[in-house]
């Protein structure tokens, strides 16, 4: 999880609280871990190799992902590693983007304001998951995440247990 500015955020606060409380769930705050970017590759690269499945949760920022969470995409993903020869380590693994954004369904459509689909904004996390022979997800996204009320909130943290649910295979209730 990458968050900037995670102590204002109700929306990706309630994602992380929902899978905090899944059986067979890590949870990883990047910007907790690594305030000055200063990522420990092999740390991360254990984290990785100990799931079968793998959550990216981040807000939409500038169409993309938070710069720590980028940075450490591209430190942690290496040649060899994920990717590449000898790079099989998540080869098999499934691959979760659950994303906020600012704006609602309606903005992110042709001739509105971000001018395309959310999906086309993600592609590079999908081609990512392919690069590295990963099974890609289709998303969670929790779009207008700033105005949801909470109710609304409590409905998408529910949709996002589901999915997490399905992905561990460690299922309750």
């Amino acid at each position: 999880m990458a968050h900037p500015a995670f102590e204002r955020s109700r929306a990706n606060r309630a994602l992380v609280r929902v899978a905090l409380g899944s059986p067979g769930v890590a949870v990883r705050d990047l910007y907790e871990l690594y305030p000055d970017f200063v990522i420990d590759v092999r740390a991360e690269q254990a984290a990785l190799n100990d799931h079968a499945a793998i959550v990216l949760q981040y807000p939409i920022y500038w169409y993309a992902t938070p710069a720590l969470m980028k940075e450490w995409l591209d430190l942690v993903w290496l040649h060899g590693f994920a990717y590449g020869r000898g790079g099989e380590a998540l080869k098999g693994k499934r691959l979760l983007v659950a994303c906020t954004t600012g704006g609602g369904p309606e903005a992110y459509a042709p001739k509105a304001m971000h001018g395309f689909p959310i999906e086309v904004f993600l592609k590079p996390m999908e081609q990512t998951a392919v690069l590295c022979g990963m099974k890609w997800e289709k998303p969670f996204i929790l779009h207008g995440a700033g105005v949801k009320s909470p109710e609304a909130l409590a409905q998408a943290s529910e949709r996002f247990r589901k999915r997490l649910c399905a992905l561990t295979e460690k299922c309750g209730r």
